[in-house]
């Protein structure tokens, strides 16, 4: 069974490329600068020791990663040195796991041959990277959503000039927009009075906003 942590000392199991990655945390001044995390990352390490700043990279990722996106739940991190073949140089899998409310993105990143990734800095430089464009994604898709979903607007007859065949709705926010008989659907036009009920869908017309596709819903009842 793996264990995770402890296996060997990082001296003994890195021994060529040591020196070269150890303290490249130090003296890069920001990077090690953490920023203010809603969510604390469970990061976990499989067949090397835990690395001086790592961890502190991985919690400065995670904190961008909220920048984001900002409904990030848990965050899980597991970096491991998968079992290699004689001859071939020690290279991290790093497999990143973030809830958002109703869904989890994963992204795994394997070595497949990518020198660059036995340095573990950029290892987790690339795995986040991948796990922001995800969040991007996400994000956009539930914007897109919710704007799918929303209900047009409501709005109450002010104004009418049925002569003249148009009038006046008076926005929920309180603003006049100007709406044209053949806007109203169903040919209702004849059928709305001062206080009706309607939703439509606002456009920006050659004098200001307007309204489009407009809808019954009711007449409103004014207390005289």
């Amino acid at each position: 069974m793996r264990r995770v942590a402890t296996l060997l000392t990082t001296s003994q199991f890195f021994p060529r490329s040591l020196k070269r990655w150890q303290g490249s945390p130090k003296g890069s001044g920001n990077d090690l600068h953490r920023g203010t995390m809603n969510v604390t990352p469970q990061i976990s390490y499989r067949n090397f020791d835990a690395i001086p700043g790592l961890r502190e990279r991985i919690e400065q990722e995670v904190s961008k990663l909220e920048k984001y996106y900002d409904r990030i739940v848990a965050c899980r991190v597991m970096m491991e040195v998968p079992h290699r073949s004689r001859g071939e140089g020690n290279t991290f899998h790093t497999r990143i796991r973030v809830t958002v409310p109703g869904r989890e993105l994963v992204v795994s990143r394997h070595p497949n041959g990518n020198q660059a990734l036995e340095d573990p800095f950029v290892a987790v430089r690339d795995a986040f990277a991948a796990m922001r464009r995800r969040l991007e994604d996400h994000a956009r898709r539930v914007r897109n959503q919710v704007k799918t979903h929303e209900p047009p607007p409501h709005g109450v007859v002010s104004r009418l000039f049925p002569q003249d065949g148009y009038g006046f709705i008076e926005t929920s926010d309180g603003r006049e927009v100007y709406f044209h008989e053949n806007s109203v659907l169903n040919g209702d036009f004849d059928r709305i009075e001062v206080g009706t009920q309607v939703r439509f869908a606002e456009d920006v017309g050659l004098e200001g906003p307007q309204a489009s596709s407009v809808r019954l819903v009711g007449k409103q009842h004014v207390t005289e």
